[in-house]
């Protein structure tokens, strides 16, 4: 089936902000370690304002040490310095170089966050004047700009310690040259009304843009409708798992995302986040306004381009399609929205909603993705250590041409620099006790980088179980999952982070693949020609569960084993031969045909028509009286054609649908017919005629498997199927049922009819390794009527807990099966082959189970054939020591399962030589047919 990759829709997504892709950031950019800004991307993903403020996207700023314009008039002789929003004068937000006034110079240490003042010579840091000194101007310059007080200035580089006579900065003065004259301490000169004027002026403007903002802000919040989280819908991933529940099979979605509660969520990795993003996280209202008076100020003078988003502003901006772009108002809609996110939720629940959002690299949206993508582990189960690591990256995830980022496998220094930040920003906010705090790197518990060409997001589909995921979309429709119908499910299942159990036995899967895919190495297949390709299908009979698929190498090719739609025509059927004898030996006994009943096995002319069936080029000895039984184990076609004839070929054809055969295509024109849909009428004016009695239509591997599954176990059907259960989270996080196999055993065949059918099939395999017994029946069908080599080749087989069909036939057009060696490839051979392989393989060390004895039901006498009376030195036909000798299902040579150089179950027997201009399969049946 090849009915996988729905369209996508345009829903709700999370995304970095800043980028479309993967490689951007979401986040405040924080302060790097240590406290000062070592390296900030400002651009609207770090929350800086448009215009005056920064860009949208990976902007990085300039590194610490460097210089950048902007000025502003500072009237005073006083200049403050500091790292981040604190009282005083002009504010020089990073790291300060040196102030002099006159000639003199005071030294303020790189990184210093004091709020304090400082005059030259003894004077504290954070201001310096000389008496009454007329200000010039000051430029607040970058990361380390300049401030001019008359000649005095604000250096670039880190400054030397203060006093008479100490080293500036890196200007005059500084460490290349002279140290400026310090002024001598003593007590602080004078301010001068000017000096205060300014000061005031500058404190109006932030609480102006304090004040604006609330007001703008409260006013847009009642004018505004601006939707809630509720109404969001973020896609998530669904993971499709193997039948115990861990082996993953395939992923599946748009994000690779798994949604968590916040109570799956350890406390310090919340606070880690919070350290890492927004420190007033638990103190705000949702919109950080001094944060924003800061970063307004700061870029209004020119200054670096600061950021001041929240985490509820980062989450509404990555949550909500109408808050990305960079003008003001998408600013004021985001403080708006973050806001009322803070009205309606609690910060458990914004946190938990942003944790859920954004990205972390690797291809990891939420914080459990993350956690299994760098830890290989639940969110629930990292440690402070780890969550650290996991809110340091959340600043840049992924390389950009600026900077690598903090992604420990792009750039392990810095990603271990911020991660001390994080914890240190834990340790000082009370979160984490010092005593706990990590002084070690959790290297040894971090995954490598993913490979290219790792798959995140619709993994598995490229696999030979890739077409596992067309059947689980089809049930899914039929268990009714809310949103789940036939135009929206394949949507549904990529982002609705569905957690999917299926029926796929994982060591019996690999056991079907080691013995059917040419890509295994010492597989059946890996050596034979390119042109023969194989499927099987293995289903626990009791309860119907399909163990092992193997259908093409992947989900969006061709599907051997099930049903295709190519071109808007439904296909996958493939001629099933003499293996569809079973439905027909079954009918017989379902009317009353004992297997000791005689048939007449000489080839036969049908009467009115051109139509003569033959037994593929052999004559058998039981010629008129061949029984039932001996029938079925030589695969002679014209005895099944009486009974086809006697029955009916609509009786035929019902207890093939009983057992489970649900789609049967007629051979010309090529057209299917679904068996289960009560309109479908068989009668001799349809398109199925008596040839049906000996497999002349084609049927599916899976539908073959589940039938011969019915009639192991001893009559009673259960629908074949994949999926045992779906389940997906509720609000609170927990996973809950929401779909699931609803096993309805029936008996639609009857038991005595089914334990004879089984009787007779053990003589047929010839048993397991150990002394298991199980059925077989093999089946080919020929090219076309001008050949004798076969296009089809089959093999079913059972033991009461397994019933497996395989098929080989041709990749594309069909041609001659001819192996490796020249042979012609029949049902004894290479289908046996992989069979018998598969099944050892599977059923090793499980315990040995028997098949109930056969009741001998029916007439002896239902036949059309005629006693034979016995001889001196020849078997009576029917007899066990006849069957050898006939050569049998595996014995025949040639026969529709003929021998193969000694690996068959019988010896070469006493079979006719075949004749070539022959062929008994592909009969030209009545028009219709």
């Amino acid at each position: 089936m090849n009915s996988y990759d729905g369209s996508s829709s345009a829903r709700g997504h999370a995304r970095p902000t800043g980028h479309s892709g993967p490689t951007g950031h979401s986040g405040d950019g924080g302060p790097g370690f240590g406290g000062d800004r070592h390296w900030q991307a400002t651009g609207d993903g770090m929350g800086g304002w448009p215009n005056n403020g920064g860009g949208y996207g990976d902007q990085p700023a300039a590194p610490r040490g460097s210089t950048s314009g902007g000025r502003a008039s500072v009237p005073t002789a006083s200049a403050s310095v500091q790292s981040s929003s604190a009282s005083g004068a002009a504010s020089v937000p990073p790291p300060a170089g040196r102030a002099g006034v006159g000639r003199a110079s005071a030294a303020v240490p790189s990184g210093s966050s004091s709020s304090g003042r400082a005059s030259v010579g003894s004077a504290s840091v954070g201001s310096a004047s000389v008496g009454s000194a007329s200000v010039g101007s000051a430029s607040v310059a970058g990361v380390a700009g300049r401030a001019q007080v008359g000649r005095a200035s604000v250096g670039s580089g880190p400054g030397g310690p203060g006093g008479p006579g100490g080293p500036g900065g890196n200007g005059p003065g500084g460490p290349g040259g002279p140290g400026g004259r310090g002024r001598s301490g003593g007590s602080r000169p004078k301010r001068t009304r000017k000096r205060k004027l300014i000061n005031w002026a500058i404190a109006g403007f932030a609480v102006l843009v304090m004040v604006a903002g609330a007001g703008l802000v409260g006013g847009t919040y009642y004018t505004t409708n601006v939707v809630v989280p509720d109404q969001v819908d973020l896609p998530l991933a669904t993971t499709i798992f193997a039948s115990d529940n861990k082996t993953q099979i395939a992923k599946l979605g748009e994000v690779n995302r798994t949604f968590v509660s916040i109570n799956q969520i350890p406390k310090y990795v919340q606070y880690a986040v919070a350290s890492a993003e927004d420190r007033k996280f638990y103190e705000h209202s949702g919109v950080d306004y001094v944060g924003i008076a800061r970063a307004a100020w700061n870029n209004f003078t020119g200054g670096d381009k600061q950021g001041a988003s929240t985490i509820t502003q980062q989450y509404a901006r990555n949550a909500f399609d109408n808050l990305q772009g960079v003008t003001y108002a998408r600013k004021l809609r985001e403080a708006v929205m973050a806001s009322k996110l803070n009205d309606e939720y609690s910060k458990d629940q914004i946190m938990e909603m942003y944790l859920n959002t954004i990205y972390f690299g690797r291809g990891a949206w939420g914080i459990e993705a993350a956690s299994q993508g760098y830890f290989g582990k639940s969110v629930s189960k990292l440690t402070p250590a780890e969550g650290a690591v996991l809110a340091a990256v959340i600043k840049q995830p992924q390389p950009s041409e600026t900077h690598k980022g903090y992604d420990p496998g792009y750039n392990p220094e810095a990603a271990q620099e911020r991660w001390g930040y994080v914890l240190q920003g834990m340790v000082e906010k009370t979160w984490l006790p010092p005593e706990q705090r990590p002084t070690e790197y959790p290297t040894k518990s971090l995954k490598p980088l993913p490979k290219d060409g790792t798959c995140f997001t619709d993994c598995g589909v490229n696999t030979p179980l890739g077409n596992v995921i067309n059947y689980v979309h089809d049930e899914m429709i039929g268990m009714k999952i809310p949103g789940c119908d036939a135009k929206s499910c394949s949507q549904l299942i990529k982002d609705g982070g569905f957690k999917i159990r299926t029926t796929i036995d994982k060591n019996m899967q690999n056991d079907l693949q080691d013995a059917i895919w040419r890509k295994k190495a010492g597989s059946e297949l890996a050596k034979q020609p390119k042109n023969i390709m194989a499927a099987g299908v293995a289903i626990d009979p009791v309860h119907g569960r399909v163990l092992a698929y193997f259908g093409g190498d992947n989900g969006t090719g061709h599907d051997y084993a099930g049903k295709n739609v190519e071109g808007g025509a439904l296909t996958g059927g493939h001629a099933p031969g003499s293996s569809f004898k079973i439905y027909t030996l079954a009918a017989a006994l379902n009317n009353n045909i004992s297997l000791d009943s005689r048939w007449d096995a000489t080839d036969y002319d049908v009467p009115g028509t051109k139509i003569k069936v033959i037994n593929a080029g052999r004559q058998p000895s039981c010629a008129k009286s061949c029984t039932l039984r001996q029938s079925t184990v030589s695969s002679y076609n014209v005895p099944f054609y009486h009974i086809a004839d006697k029955l009916g070929a609509d009786k035929v054809i019902e207890m093939a649908r009983n057992a489970g055969v649900t789609t049967m295509w007629t051979n010309n024109p090529v057209k299917p017919y679904d068996l289960t849909n009560k309109n479908t009428k068989i009668g001799e004016s349809d398109p199925f005629y008596y040839v049906v009695g000996y497999g002349a239509y084609p049927i599916t591997v899976l539908d073959h498997a589940n039938g011969l599954a019915t009639i192991t176990n001893r009559g009673v059907y259960n629908k074949a199927h994949f999926v045992m259960s779906v389940e997906q989270k509720n609000a609170a996080g927990a996973w809950i049922k929401v779909g699931g196999e609803q096993l309805k055993p029936k008996q639609t065949i009857r038991q005595d009819v089914a334990d004879d059918v089984n009787d007779v099939l053990q003589e047929i395999s010839g048993g397991l390794p150990g002394g298991r017994p199980a059925t077989g029946k093999t089946g080919t069908w020929e090219l076309n009527e001008k050949s004798s080599d076969n296009a089809h080749a089959w093999m079913l087989g059972a033991t009461p807990t397994l019933a497996t069909a395989i098929w080989v036939g041709n990749v594309a057009k069909e041609q001659a099966l001819i192996d490796d060696d020249g042979d012609k490839i029949q049902g004894a051979s290479l289908p046996k082959d992989i069979w018998k392989r598969f099944m050892t393989d599977a059923l090793k060390g499980t315990d040995v189970d028997r098949f109930k004895p056969g009741t001998h039901i029916g007439d002896k006498e239902a036949g059309n054939g005629t006693p034979v009376q016995p001889q001196n030195g020849v078997c009576f036909p029917g007899d066990q020591a006849c069957l050898a000798a006939q050569g049998g299902n595996a014995g025949g040579n040639p026969g529709d399962n003929g021998g193969r150089r000694g690996r068959d179950n019988n010896g070469p027997g006493n079979n006719q030589p075949p004749n070539p201009n022959t062929n008994p399969f592909t009969i030209v049946p009545p028009p219709g047919g």
